[in-house]
Formats: C-alpha cells, structure tokens, sequence
C-alpha cells in the first residue's frame, strides 16, 4: 500500500505523540496471525486499559528517535505491532502472554517498561506478576489484619472477666 506524503507526515506525528507518552510499551511481532485473532487481541488489550497499533516500520523509525523507545529499534523486523499502556505494564503482558499461548505466531520481541527497556523473557516473568488490584487487596488485607487481632482480643477480654467475677462468685458460695 503506497502512501502520499501527507499521511506519512500525519503517521510520523500519531507515532511520536503515542512514543512519547507511553512509558510502557510492548514490540509483538504477529507474522501469520490472522485479521480476527488480531481483532479479538485488540479488543483484549483495549479491556485491560492499553492500545495495539500496527506500525509502518519506516515512519516508526523516523518517529522514536527522540524516544525511549527508540532503544528497542533492532526489533522492528517484518510485520511489527506495538501494544502500549500508560498504567498497567503487567495487565498488558498478561494479556499478550495468553493470547500468545492460543496463537503462536504471536511473539513478544521486547518492551519498555517504566522507561527501561526489557527482553521477551522478561516479558514473561512481568506477566506473572500479580495484578495492581491483587496488591492493593493484599495490601489491605495486611494493615487490616494488626486491627482485627487487636479488637478480637479487646472483646474476649469482657467474657473472660465475666467467667472470673463468676468463678469467684461461684467459690464464695461453696464456702
């Protein structure tokens, strides 16, 4: 498909904004998927909060060079895709991992992540990460946990003065 100049310009510019602005990024190399498992990827990654977007390799050149990206540039080789997120790295990788396992002809190539780069097998080992809302529940579950102690123990505290005042009580009429 060819392109006239002023789409390569409005490309380049798309791409730098979107380089610019993602921290974490992950380069997917998709030779042989098909249109509908790429379609079914883009609408997985979209649920996670993050953007897929196939690239012009040429123009993705031109337009990371000002990047942090521009690092990962040795990785845009044949049909290349960059699958983004300004939040969630690891809800990103957990999505592109999966869906890896269904269609092989996906591949994780590298990434950046919060500005550094990463191989694909680092990829790998982000995914497996727990989730952000996974810690935050840990997270609670473990300042929450010194507080519940402390109340359960402030309330057997009553109940087992009562069972004293009644032993007591209960001595004091035998004699």
């Amino acid at each position: 498909m060819t392109l006239d100049r002023q789409t390569k310009e409005a490309l380049v510019e798309r791409y730098s904004q979107t380089f610019a602005q993602s921290s974490n990024a992950i380069i997917v190399g998709y030779r042989g998927v098909t249109v509908p498992e790429v379609t079914e990827l883009r609408a997985k990654v979209r649920e996670v909060g993050g953007h897929y977007e196939v690239v012009k390799n040429r123009l993705a050149f031109i337009a990371m060079k000002d990047s942090a990206l521009g690092e990962l540039s040795s990785y845009f080789d044949g049909p290349t895709a960059v699958a983004y997120s300004e939040d969630d790295v690891v809800s990103l990788a957990k999505v592109l991992t999966e869906f890896s396992k269904d269609v092989p002809a996906l591949e994780c190539r590298a990434g950046l992540v919060e500005g550094s780069t990463v191989e694909a097998d680092a990829i790998v080992e982000i995914a497996k990460l727990p989730s952000r809302e996974d810690l935050i529940a840990k997270l609670l579950f473990l300042l929450q946990s010194p507080i519940v102690r402390l109340v359960r123990g402030l309330g057997a505290i009553v109940p087992q003065f009562v069972q004293v005042l009644d032993q007591i009580r209960q001595t004091k009429e035998a004699e």
